[in-house]
């Protein structure tokens, strides 16, 4: 039986809300995005209690430093118990070979299946580079950044879906792609510049869709992801 491909991103300042859209939802096969917020608020504890529901978890928190830092990091994401976590690609190749060199390394130790490892390349709340002074287009710095990760060994990228086809072509079938910034047409694009409906994401090439506001403001989020997926 092939994995629901949402992500529902538990972007909330209540860990009260978040356990309870996760005791609502995991019925669905869905996996959960902790991010900076939740995680801030809460700490640790919220990413056992979520496990703790028998669901995937995505820790959403872009480790972003000195190699030996982010190794560290990896490491103690590992231990966990996540199913997936993230790197910034612009970290650099080594960052992102210790990474996922390290997190295999304590997978290893410990005896468990070890998280995939994403890289965060272009966010999709940007549609230009020049003020970063980087000449490249958005989608051709996006897909540099998939062969570095590629490279590097991780399992995959974060990325619009709009450049989803391109990195599919560029990296393989295989390498994983997490895809944010999905609205339907009907939809405010919020704060996000590069959006696409989830079946535009998905036949570009998108495996994994980060979904928050479109469906947990709706009137009945359960109904929604069934929608959804029905749809795809």
């Amino acid at each position: 039986m092939s994995l629901n491909p949402l992500i529902i991103a538990l972007d909330f300042s209540s860990t009260i809300k978040a356990l309870d859209v996760v005791r609502h939802l995991k019925v669905t096969g869905v996996a959960f995005k902790i991010g900076f917020e939740l995680f801030c608020l809460a700490g640790p504890r919220i990413v056992d209690k979520i496990l703790g529901h028998d669901v995937r978890v995505f820790l959403d928190l872009k480790f972003h430093d000195i190699p030996q830092t982010v190794g560290r990091a990896a490491e103690v994401a590992t231990r966990m118990g996540v199913w997936m976590f993230n790197v910034h690609a612009s970290g650099g190749a080594d960052m992102m070979k210790r990474a996922k060199g390290d997190s295999l390394d304590c997978a290893s130790r410990l005896n468990i299946t070890p998280p995939l490892v994403v890289a965060v390349t272009v966010l999709t709340s940007l549609d230009d580079l020049s003020p970063f002074n980087i000449s490249r287009s958005v989608a051709d710095q996006t897909v540099c950044l998939s062969k570095m990760a590629k490279k590097a060994g991780l399992d995959g990228v974060v990325a619009s879906g709009q450049e989803a086809k391109m990195i599919r072509k560029s990296c393989g079938a295989p390498f994983k792609i997490v895809t944010p910034g999905i609205r339907f047409s009907s939809d405010s694009p919020d704060d996000q510049k590069r959006v696409v409906t989830p079946k535009e994401a998905l036949k570009n090439g998108s495996h994994y869709l980060v979904m928050g506001r479109t469906v947990l403001q709706s009137k009945n989020p359960l109904e929604s992801i069934q929608k959804i997926v029905k749809g795809m």
